[in-house]
């Protein structure tokens, strides 16, 4: 049996995240994509996954162009849709592989395939690191010291193997799910692209609790449309990491689920 107790992961809030999650979230899961799963309408998922996820972090190519290039094998410009196409090929990898520290790593290789030198690539970082504000000049965050990453790492990895194991409910999976992803971008363990790999994470992560509907649920989607309120719950615990306040972290972890859509 999971000891739950034992997780270091801050889960004071699960209560609260519960009494605000609307009655039929389970029915609203169930009723992504009522279609039998395909190829196709898997590629067509991840494919606006991966635009949107791209787009929060600044990629100029509209998400419907990106689903005609994936979708329909539309031309453009190369340097329009290679990182994209790199973020499209780690949500192939995760939906087809289980959620490992070293797949994730795998993963985080293909998401930087055209951000990072190779030697940084599914490496994490030794530098100091600071988050800049999108659209202006100026400190948005001071990320985890360089000096504890390893160790921050792989004690979220030890909590989301306990997990893994741990027979949790949709609103439980949806609280942890959130939570990771948050933690995740938090300690910022990579040089670069953890933003999309924290979402990719997220849904990972969901699938495995929740089946592969989860990936079907267009989070990455409903973060970009609302990339304002994204990084104002994201700003909301603090600037630096030795000051983090979970406490306010509540508007944040109640997004996910908010990308449900009502039926």
């Amino acid at each position: 049996m999971v000891d739950m107790e034992s997780l270091k992961l801050p889960r004071f809030l699960l209560r609260d995240f519960k009494a605000k999650l609307p009655s039929d979230l389970a029915k609203r899961f169930r009723a992504l994509n009522e279609s039998p799963y395909s190829t196709r309408s898997f590629s067509f998922y991840a494919s606006v996954s991966a635009i949107a996820s791209s787009k929060i972090e600044g990629e100029p190519l509209e998400v419907d162009s990106f689903v005609k290039h994936r979708m329909l094998k539309t031309k453009y410009l190369p340097e329009l849709v290679r990182k994209p196409d790199d973020l499209y090929a780690a949500y192939l990898l995760a939906q087809s592989h289980p959620l490992t520290p070293k797949r994730f790593l795998q993963a985080h290789r293909k998401i930087t395939a055209h951000l990072l030198p190779v030697a940084a690539q599914g490496v994490l970082r030794k530098t100091e690191m600071v988050v800049m504000q999108h659209g202006a000049q100026r400190i948005q965050y001071e990320a985890a010291p360089a000096g504890v990453v390893p160790e921050l790492y792989a004690s979220m990895w030890g909590d989301i193997r306990e997990l893994q194991k741990a027979n949790l409910g949709i609103k439980q999976a949806f609280f942890y799910a959130s939570l990771i992803h948050l933690v995740f971008v938090n300690i910022h363990p990579f040089e670069d692209g953890n933003g999309r790999a924290a979402r990719l994470l997220e849904k990972w992560f969901l699938s495995e609790k929740l089946g592969e509907k989860a990936w079907f649920l267009q989070s990455d989607l409903h973060y970009y449309h609302n990339a304002d309120r994204y990084y104002k719950n994201l700003n909301r615990l603090g600037m630096f990491f030795e000051e983090l306040n979970y406490g306010k972290a509540l508007p944040f972890l109640s997004m996910l689920p908010q990308s449900l859509k009502t039926k």
